[in-house]
């Protein structure tokens, strides 16, 4: 599934082609992804203008001139297609062992400009809703989120707060989207190295007795760095993912521990290796000799 800079990465790519745009129909193809489309979908959305295209957690979110927000979650695989008139453009695309194949074009936003964007997604585990704007951070889907971790809202006194007195472990507890809203798999295991932390160490010692904050301090900065990293490299690039311009997300290059079970630890003097393990079910990478 992808994380937040892979997110981040479809969101870049649409914005210059959706923001400031009119939507002239729509076209959905069947009545449901996930979870069935909104009622009235074409009507609400036709004549609308884009004013705004951001991203909460792993949502993707279209503010229209109509007071309304179109909310969009990708799944496990779906994309998105733009295709201009005389070329086709993926911003963020996830080219599946399905292929691209158009029997999964499942929604068509067609632009008054001429422009097709088109959601495709052969398992269907993506959804599309829609909420008015001002009643969007109660709704169900996000009241209960966590800091983005991108913004000033996560900070090293917010994660103690929130922590104390866990204890589950802190893969655990940094998964849980309603502490840090979008962080996966594979961006924990990497900060959780950077910040030379285990994967394993309860979440309520992130501070110690006399209340110093050192590790959450040096977490929250490998979580941002980590994070603003991915987002340059355009994402990870697990299963044939591309950018907006087509090219591979070269963050997974520079992994420092995700997916190199059994390879010698990058940190410079140690000689441990990366081991794997498996926290609530997902695959956890770190090295036991580094992270304490």
């Amino acid at each position: 599934m992808p994380e937040l800079p892979e997110v981040e990465t479809v969101r870049r790519g649409l914005a210059p082609v959706l923001v400031g745009s009119r939507v002239a129909r729509i076209d959905a193809r069947r009545p449901d992804l996930r979870f069935p489309l909104p009622e009235r979908f074409g009507e609400r959305l036709a004549g609308q203008d884009i004013v705004g295209l951001e991203r909460r957690a792993k949502y993707l979110i279209a503010t229209l001139s109509s007071g309304e927000d179109l909310v969009m979650h990708l799944g496990m695989t779906g994309r998105f297609s733009v295709v201009h008139k005389d070329f086709i453009d993926r911003p963020g695309e996830y080219i599946h062992e399905t292929g691209p194949d158009p029997a999964h074009d499942h929604v068509v936003l067609h632009l008054s400009d001429g422009t097709q964007v088109i959601y495709n997604d052969p398992r269907r585990f993506g959804f599309m809703v829609m909420m008015p704007h001002a009643e969007r951070p109660e709704h169900a889907l996000f009241r209960k989120l966590g800091a983005e971790p991108l913004s000033d809202e996560l900070t090293a006194d917010y994660l103690v707060r929130r922590a104390l007195g866990k204890k589950v472990n802190l893969k655990a507890f940094l998964m849980d989207q309603h502490v840090v809203a979008g962080l996966g798999n594979i961006y924990v295991s990497e900060a959780l190295f950077q910040a030379g932390l285990s994967p394993d160490r309860i979440a309520g010692t992130l501070s110690n007795r006399r209340g110093g904050m050192e590790k959450a301090e040096k977490l929250v900065a490998s979580i941002k760095d980590v994070l603003q990293r991915a987002i340059q490299a355009g994402g990870s690039t697990l299963r044939d993912y591309r950018s907006a311009d087509g090219k591979k997300g070269a963050f997974q290059e520079r992994f420092s521990v995700y997916d190199r079970e059994g390879a010698a630890c990058l940190t410079p003097g140690c000689r441990g290796e990366i081991r794997r393990a498996v926290h609530a079910g997902r695959a956890t990478f770190f090295c036991r000799r580094c992270q304490r």
